[in-house]
This record gives structure tokens, C-alpha cells and sequence, in this order.
């Protein structure tokens, strides 16, 4: 007997290690390179044995977190983050450490939608982008750091997403990611200079229904697939990309979020409307830190009776999406808009100058989350019209420095009385106003502008910054 209870004593020793000091498992957006959140308690959480206790330790300030993983085996806890700076190292132990390695403090900032935002810097296959090549070359940045979600659409909620890794800003790394995304980063690094990460969560063709829950999604009727489900259209199923994508990282620390889409959405601009804000409340109250920064590029101008079922006229003039876009600025807290009405392509739907994009979205973070001053950042939004004899007067809210058209007729403007017809109007720039009229227009009761489904915008502020194609009308 005592033999026994010797060789059990050795044996239970040395299944020890196995039993009580498991290896966490962490979620795969937690890797070396990572950048996290300065100033603020971040989240760190994670998986291992049921009743474990969990130490969490940060190299910049010595201090240890701990936590005790439930029924389930997952814990959470959270860190203090101090000013930028870095590299650090962050360890996380249950006898078994993990160390993350290259850890940066700095500005976070998520990056969803569509093809548009998923478009890496060196291009879709025969579809360029302007001038890529060159900023690749010279793109080398330790303070600039990339993550990617891999593509997941699935009908069951994940709690943690395909393996993928942090990377530092390089010619191979920038090549294959999100180039609206990364002129973003870069020109915000420039600016702030403190390091900047960048999490690609985007999806081509996605409609928006695809990146919310089926709570949110209750009021627009949409059928939610259940288990057994099949996938048809693997980025236009609703919840199927918010369970495989967006659910595993909700919870990281970030400062904000950038959103590119729409483009899958434009048949349906009267629920869009409501859709988009739905989705955006959705996420802020999951992520729980607040209405969180939130800005979002207007869908370009496109020819897109060129896409099955060919639709035309109508409700298909994406003119209608961009106006619900439009409208949600007034109705989003903490958000805006860029606008990219300059740079769309008649028979590309992606447009080649990411470039325009991605710092026009730098643009409004630095001022309006940040603070800097002393540069245009938001364009010029129609306010209000008063109409005198023939001649209606458009004013225009962000307009510190006037209106230009670089030199060029303004010939997008259109006019129409009681009778709903419109017109094409002669238009000049009066200041920060626009006034228009029309020979067959005697009384004016309604303006549009650049109200068409490819139109190349023609309207500035003078720090060149594109008006939103608008109307005036409901009709």
C-alpha cells in the first residue's frame, strides 16, 4: 500500500504541471507587434482551465493583474495604459507564461465595410491604386502597426476569430492591406506622432445587415439564419460576418472607428437610413466604452446600372444612398463624413484614388477627436434655401473661407417649381453661398445638386474638400 500511494504521489507530481498550470489561450488578435490603446484600461481576456487564476503583467508599469477564469474556462480583466511609447512586453501566466513581445502604447482605431476598405494597397486584380507603388516602397514604419480579420462568415456567434497576426508597417505587410485604412494611420502618425494601430475588419460586398446582431436587426424585418442554415452569399447573409468577424474582437481597446460601405446597400436607400445609425448604436453599446468616434467615406459616384439586375432610374440613382449618408450625421453622435464625390469612376466601383479617401477620414480624426487646428478637415454640407423671384440661393454650413469651382462653370445644379420637373440651372458662387436658376423655372421650390448616379463633383471649399451631392426635395 504505501508503494502505491508512492508511486501516486510521483505521478499525481507530475501530471501537476498539466493540470494546474495550463497555458492560457488568448484570442488571436492578441500577438506580438500589437499596439494598444494609451491612456485608458485596456482589455485583455482569454481562455484556460475552469478555476484558474490568471496574472497579467505590463513591462511599463511592473504592475501584475490578475483574474479567475469562470465555469467556462474565460476570463477578463483589464490594464492601465500609460502615454505612448513602447516597445513593452506583456505577460500573461497560469503557471505557463505567454509573453506578447514589441508591444506599442499609442491610438487604435478599427477599420469595417466593404470592398472599398478591404482593397489593399497594391490593388485588386487589374484595378489599381494611384501612386501605390511607390508609397509601398517607401512605407518601412515601426510605429505603424497592421492587423487584419480574416474572412469568416458563419451562422453561430465565435468568441474567437481565424489565427492572424500584428505586423509592422512594410513594404510586404502594407502591399496586402486595407489602403484607405493605411493612409489613414499614416498620416495620423505623422501628425500625432505616436504609434498607430490599424484592425481590418472589412468584408467585399458585405451588406451592413451582415456586421449586426439579430436583436439590432428586429425592427427591419430580415431573416436571420438559424444552425442548419446554408450560407448562400457568404458576405450578405445578415449576422453571419458580426459572428465570425466582429463579435471575437468587440471589447479590444480602441479609440474609434472607420467605416467604407454602402456600395452593397444603394437599392435601398429608405431603409439604409435607418439601417446604418441601428448599426452604429449597435456597436458603441457593445464595445461599452461610450460613443465612440465613428467616421465614415460616402460611397463614390458609379455607374451602377452596370451590375445585375441592371437597374435603372428611380430609387437606383445611388445619388439616393449617399443622401441617406448624408442624413446620418445629423443623427449619429460623435461621427462624420467624408465625402468622395471628386474621385468616383463611371465603370469602376473602386475608386483608384484611396489616397483622397483615407485622409480625408485622417483629417476629421485629427481635428475633431484630437483637436488640431489651422486646416480644412470637413466639407462644405448644404444648411437651407430662400428662393427670390427666379433665383434660389443655396447657403452651406463648414464654409470659414468660401466656395470655389476651381475656375469651372457650375453645371450640376438643377432647379424645378411646383410642377416637380427639373431643370438644368445656371449657378454662381456668391461667398459661402450658391445661387441657381433656370430660364424655365419662374418659381423655384426645389434644388438638387449633382444629383445622378455617376457625376464627377465640381463644388469645393477652398482647401479642396468636395460638397455631397444633395437635394432639397422629398420627392
Amino acid at each position: 500500500m504505501k508503494l502505491y500511494l508512492a508511486l501516486l504521489s510521483i505521478l499525481v507530481f507530475l501530471l501537476i504541471p498539466f493540470i494546474h498550470f495550463a497555458q492560457p489561450k488568448l484570442p488571436s488578435l492578441f500577438t506580438d507587434n500589437m499596439v494598444l490603446q494609451q491612456q485608458t484600461d485596456v482589455a485583455f481576456w482569454g481562455w484556460a482551465n475552469a478555476g484558474s487564476k490568471i496574472r497579467v503583467t505590463t513591462s511599463w508599469n511592473k504592475k501584475s493583474y490578475t483574474a479567475t477564469t469562470n465555469a467556462e474556462g474565460k476570463w477578463k480583466l483589464k490594464v492601465q495604459t500609460p502615454q505612448s511609447g513602447g516597445p513593452y512586453e506583456v505577460t500573461i501566466t497560469d503557471g505557463k507564461p505567454i509573453t506578447l513581445v514589441n508591444v506599442l502604447i499609442g491610438e487604435v482605431w478599427l477599420l469595417g465595410g466593404q470592398s472599398n476598405m478591404e482593397m489593399p494597397m497594391k490593388g485588386f486584380k487589374n484595378q489599381p491604386i494611384l501612386g501605390s507603388n511607390d508609397a509601398i516602397l517607401h512605407s518601412k514604419n515601426k510605429n505603424i502597426r497592421l492587423y487584419t480579420v480574416p474572412r469568416s462568415s458563419v451562422i453561430e456567434v465565435q468568441e474567437n476569430s481565424k489565427p492572424s497576426e500584428w505586423k509592422e508597417a512594410s513594404p510586404e505587410a502594407v502591399s496586402n492591406f486595407s489602403a484607405t485604412g493605411y493612409y489613414f494611420g499614416k498620416l495620423l502618425n505623422e501628425m500625432l506622432d505616436v504609434p498607430v494601430g490599424l484592425i481590418n475588419c472589412s468584408y467585399s460586398g458585405s451588406y451592413a445587415e451582415a456586421w449586426m446582431t439579430p436583436e439590432s436587426l428586429k425592427e427591419f424585418g430580415v431573416k436571420i439564419p438559424v444552425k442548419g442554415d446554408t450560407i448562400k452569399a457568404v458576405s450578405r447573409t445578415p449576422t453571419t460576418l458580426y459572428n465570425g468577424m466582429l463579435h471575437p474582437i468587440i471589447g479590444y481597446g480602441i479609440k474609434g472607428a472607420l467605416w467604407y460601405q454602402g456600395e452593397s446597400n444603394y437599392d435601398d436607400p429608405d431603409k439604409y437610413e435607418k439601417l446604418f445609425p441601428t448599426m452604429v448604436k449597435q456597436w458603441r453599446n457593445e464595445w461599452g466604452i461610450g460613443d465612440y468616434p465613428f467616421y465614415y467615406a460616402q460611397i463614390a459616384p458609379y455607374n451602377y446600372a452596370q451590375l445585375p439586375p441592371y437597374n435603372t432610374g428611380g430609387k437606383y440613382n445611388s445619388a439616393y444612398l449617399r443622401g441617406a449618408q448624408r442624413k446620418s450625421e445629423k443623427v449619429i453622435p460623435n461621427t462624420a463624413m467624408a465625402v468622395l464625390m471628386d474621385i468616383g469612376e463611371e465603370k469602376m466601383i473602386h475608386p483608384s484614388n484611396k489616397e483622397a479617401g483615407g485622409k480625408r477620414l485622417a483629417l476629421l480624426a485629427l481635428a475633431k477627436t484630437y483637436g488640431l487646428k489651422g486646416f480644412g478637415y470637413a466639407s462644405p454640407a448644404y444648411d437651407s434655401f430662400t428662393v427670390a423671384g427666379s433665383i434660389a440661393t443655396v447657403r452651406f454650413q463648414n464654409t470659414p473661407n468660401g466656395l470655389t469651382s476651381f475656375g469651372k462653370e457650375l453645371s450640376q445644379f438643377e432647379v424645378a417649381g411646383a410642377n416637380k420637373v427639373f431643370f438644368p440651372a445656371k449657378a454662381w458662387i456668391n461667398g459661402s453661398n450658391v445661387s441657381v436658376s433656370a430660364p424655365e423655372v419662374k418659381e423655384p421650390v426645389a434644388v438638387r445638386y449633382a444629383f445622378k448616379d455617376f457625376v464627377v463633383g465640381e463644388l469645393f471649399s477652398t482647401e479642396g474638400l468636395p460638397v455631397s451631392s444633395f437635394r432639397t426635395d422629398s420627392w
